[in-house]
């Protein structure tokens, strides 16, 4: 097979399987079994580990000893951390994002708001992919690629742990709620309004993902 059809088949299968990690459909903890998916996509063994380093390059995926590739997992302790992290990037972008928004980021923004409430609204599953949405279009508005690469990171690697957990759609309204105030305060240039707002929405997740995690509450945002 021509190299680049390789690397073509390497990034479309990339994007197969980061869905499905994002989406649950496989979990945190599972071992990557190669044989079943080289089946399923009736490819190479190539490409598919080529999928693999790029995915794991992106935390998604970690090599364990005599396991090969496992899909990331983390601890309470582990999750605190990664919101740690997080929330110290995320609030200096939110705080950027005031300051360097222009018309197609606020308008970037406020889509995303409306197409979440819609489907809350109309009583459906809240997608990982339109918190993803909201994010990203932040951290487009912030225009800075270091903190965009840290975040997203971090943000897929949340998802992927938190996705085997119920969430209540009280939370996710509220959620939601503040996705639309951290879109107002951008919109209207309030610099620590947003960042403010941004530390309130990652700690409410924080707690919410902690709650589930350990058992001392029910709640999916």
């Amino acid at each position: 097979m021509p190299e680049t059809l390789e690397r073509g088949l390497a990034v479309q299968l990339a994007e197969t399987l980061r869905e499905r990690l994002l989406s649950g459909r496989i979990t945190s903890g599972t071992r990557i079994n190669e044989v079943e998916i080289a089946r399923e996509f009736s490819i190479s063994r190539g490409p598919l580990r080529e999928a693999i380093r790029q995915l794991v390059s992106e935390g998604l995926l970690v090599h364990r000893p005599n396991k090969g590739a496992v899909v990331f997992e983390a601890q309470p302790d582990e999750i605190e951390a990664l919101f740690e992290l997080r929330s110290a990037l995320e609030t200096a972008a939110a705080r950027l994002a005031a300051v360097r928004r222009d018309r197609k980021d606020i308008a970037a923004l406020r889509r995303a708001c409306e197409r979440s409430r819609k489907v809350l609204a109309a009583g459906r599953e809240f997608a990982h992919r339109m918190d993803l949405d909201f994010h990203r279009a932040l951290l487009d508005a912030a225009c800075s690629p270091r903190i965009t690469e840290q975040v997203w990171r971090v943000h897929q690697q949340i998802i992927v742990v938190r996705s085997r957990h119920d969430v209540a759609a009280s939370h996710t309204d509220a959620s939601l709620t503040d996705h639309e105030q951290i879109a107002e305060a951008i919109t209207e240039g309030q610099a620590d309004r947003a960042a403010a707002l941004m530390e309130l929405h990652l700690d409410r997740v924080r707690l919410q993902m902690i709650t589930s995690m350990t058992g001392t509450g029910a709640s999916r945002d």
